[in-house]
């Protein structure tokens, strides 16, 4: 496919999506079903177009003065691809499989590409009801911070110490120009050019044998904060597929007790192979009797699986559910469907699991609360009114917590991170990570 066919067959799937209200990747595959002549790369490159409009989807559409899925397409080659006028003038010929010729009106407002009166929300790219809550965190940097939230990511990986040193790793991806990444000390980065295609991670040999595996920097750190030593008792109380809970085994050298679950079972059906290719023998997987059927269900059901637990761990790590504020870049559709209903559910969710915790942790014991929000309301805010409710915690500075695993350069860390309060924000643009939330309490 020419590149002006691709671009032809991204507004056509951004209508689709529109129309429908669905996931992008739903519709993307529904119409490489349909459409089987495209080949792979023509597959990879009209998905980059799609994301990339949903990325710039409220500046684009402040741009062209209309927010029709081709002012989309043509606002993101102008805002997020950087393309002049002429460029996108060339791709829309008219001509067969091409889109149709530029108006006058969208030539002068590729033209102006002014968005210096837009408000906060359209120039950081960010549903309006949001502002406030970004107003809150960032004040007058969140149009900065919200662009940087909306702008594709790189792809990190996490080296596997129980199978290679960074060295080595970074030898075995030579050819894909991997580097290490600025802050974790276990972390290697590809960059990728907007239109790149990425690479399959999957089939590298290093990956298959266990070195590597794909985690953001930002997720690794999470981990780290959490400070799990060697010989302790941990627990990851919301596993998931298991990324933070191998991190976790790595840092303790296979010595000491993970405990991994979540409160659905669905969840934790990747951790057992991952478990297996990493080398982890101090991973025991306690899978829930049941699937939570409703919200009203899930708090009735309980934590049966891990109730022996109870006062007996040295620390225990939340990757609390959340509006997933801090993953824009990496799934751009979800920002224009998160809901404030979504958020109230959140919280809820995230009181549940903190309250859980605290039952857990021996004396002296650490709770690492952390979110992949930047909204207070999930992060700050959660975290004192648990304090409010559980006397007998307190906070861990957050300048001790980042020196656990970052040591001399915690400093250095501190200044580029918000460091708030209670704990600690990453986000892309201070980082160069997702956006992350870390919190660490110990009970006294």
């Amino acid at each position: 496919m020419t590149p002006a066919a691709r671009l032809c067959a991204a507004i056509e799937i951004f209508a689709d999506l529109e129309a429908r209200r669905r996931p992008a990747a739903e519709a993307l595959k529904d119409w490489g079903l349909s459409h089987r002549f495209a080949g792979s790369s023509d597959r990879a490159a009209i998905a980059g177009l799609v994301y990339d409009a949903l990325r710039r989807k409220a500046s684009s559409a402040w741009l062209m003065g209309e927010g029709s899925p081709r002012a989309a397409l043509l606002g993101m080659l102008r805002r997020e691809r950087g393309l002049g006028v002429e460029e996108i003038a060339a791709l829309c010929s008219g001509a067969r499989f091409a889109p149709a010729p530029l108006t006058a009106a969208e030539r002068s407002a590729l033209k102006s590409d002014a968005l210096e009166a837009a408000p906060a929300a359209v120039r950081g790219d960010y549903p309006d009801w949001l502002d406030p809550h970004f107003a809150r965190v960032f004040g007058d940097d969140r149009a900065a911070q919200g662009a940087a939230l909306g702008s594709r990511a790189p792809l990190d990986l996490r080296v596997n110490a129980l199978k290679a040193s960074c060295e080595e790793a970074l030898a075995n991806l030579q050819h894909l120009h991997a580097e290490p990444t600025r802050w974790s000390p276990i972390g290697l980065r590809i960059r990728l050019a907007a239109d790149a295609k990425n690479p399959a991670i999957h089939a590298e040999p290093a990956y298959r044998k266990g070195q590597i595996e794909i985690q953001d920097q930002g997720s690794q750190l999470a981990a780290l904060f959490l400070g799990a030593k060697p010989g302790e008792q941990v627990l990851d109380l919301a596993a998931g597929a298991g990324g933070k809970t191998l991190a976790l085994a790595a840092a303790m050298a296979n010595r000491g007790q993970i405990y991994a679950t979540d409160i659905d079972k669905r969840q934790l059906a990747p951790i057992h192979e991952r478990i297996a290719r990493a080398g982890a023998r101090n991973i025991q997987v306690r899978t829930p009797r049941r699937l939570p059927l409703s919200p009203a269900s899930r708090e009735d059901s309980g934590w049966e699986q891990i109730a022996d637990l109870a006062g007996r761990m040295d620390r225990v790590l939340i990757d609390a559910p959340c509006t997933g504020t801090g993953t824009w870049r990496r799934n751009p559709d979800a920002k224009w469907r998160v809901r404030p209903g979504a958020l109230a559910e959140r919280l809820r969710q995230q009181r549940q699991l903190l309250d859980y915790a605290a039952t857990l942790v021996k004396p002296g014991g650490r709770i690492a609360y952390v979110t992949c929000s930047v909204l207070e309301e999930e992060n700050g805010d959660q975290v004192r009114a648990f304090l409010s409710r559980r006397p007998g915690f307190v906070i861990v500075p957050p300048g001790e917590v980042a020196a656990v695993a970052l040591g001399d350069r915690a400093a250095l860390f501190c200044r580029a991170a918000l460091v708030l309060p209670e704990g600690l924000l990453m986000t892309p643009l201070s980082t160069g990570t997702d956006g992350f939330y870390v919190a660490v309490v110990r009970r006294a």
